[in-house]
């Protein structure tokens, strides 16, 4: 069977890669885009896209009603990532969501869309093997070292800040560790925010600059030692395995999963 995609933020920098994995994927077809611009155009019209002849919508509801899909793929921005999903699950179609920035009462929505609609839904932080594995590692070491921070490091066009990525490791880290303070109990900043973000005790570092990608540490500290788990993305090819992982398997799928590390062995 051939799974018909339609994806939204083909010009996007993790858009493009997604398109060209599809392209060459054989099991897939790329049917349609959802573009904030070039609405009436073909991919092919957009200077640096692959010359196939699909359709760009700007109306989300509009490309719905009108293209025979099985999967929409959200790659866009936090802004509309989230009434895109929304509207993609309301027109039946199963979603697969990589823009990050949604909040628990945006999550806590889809889930119920999806749950009721009886369709698969996959939202994920990251889609990169190599940060899902990291995750479930910083998980487990915190049953061990409960002082830990995060340090998350991206390029410099990144909307949301922490990423979604240090937030999701922070949830999976609280699985297994309580909440308590961290540092001197008498501890000071000099300059606001030099700590960081604080939640249940972890403090949490944002870094965003030209010539990074995606980028994590999860440092922990105990007696006499420390322990770092790093993942690093060099490009945004490392994420093209997951997202392809995700589209074949949210068609197997009922309601929504939120970490790919849920559906990976």
């Amino acid at each position: 069977m051939t799974l018909k995609v339609i994806v939204s933020g083909p010009r996007g920098r993790m858009g493009k890669e997604a398109v060209k994995m599809i392209l060459n994927e054989d099991n897939m077809e790329l049917v349609a885009c959802i573009d904030r611009i070039h609405n009436g155009k073909l991919l092919k019209d957009i200077n640096g896209s692959p010359d196939v002849d699909v359709p760009i919508y700007e109306d989300p509801n509009q490309c719905f009603q009108s293209i025979q899909a099985d999967v929409f793929l959200e790659l866009s921005i936090p802004d509309v990532g989230y009434l895109h999903t929304k509207l993609a699950l309301q027109a039946g179609l199963r979603a697969v969501v990589g823009t990050s920035g949604f909040t628990k009462e945006q999550i806590n929505d889809l889930t119920q869309i999806a749950g009721e609609k009886q369709l698969g839904c996959i939202i994920a932080p990251n889609f990169a093997i190599g940060a899902v594995l990291m995750m479930q590692f910083a998980k487990r070491a915190a049953r061990y070292f409960p002082d830990v921070e995060i340090i998350e490091k991206h390029h410099d066009q990144k909307l949301d800040a922490p990423s979604g990525t240090a937030v999701k490791t922070l949830d999976m880290i609280m699985e297994t560790r309580e909440a308590k303070k961290q540092g001197h109990p008498n501890e000071k900043e000099t300059l606001p925010g030099a700590r960081g973000a604080n939640q249940a005790g972890v403090h949490i570092h944002s870094v965003r600059l030209p010539g990074l990608i995606a980028h994590q540490e999860v440092i922990f500290g105990g007696t006499g030692q420390t322990l770092t788990i790093t993942h690093d993305s060099y490009n945004r090819q490392s994420f093209m395995t997951g997202i392809q992982f995700a589209l074949n398997n949210v068609t197997e799928i009922t309601g929504l999963i939120y970490g790919l590390e849920n559906i990976i062995d």
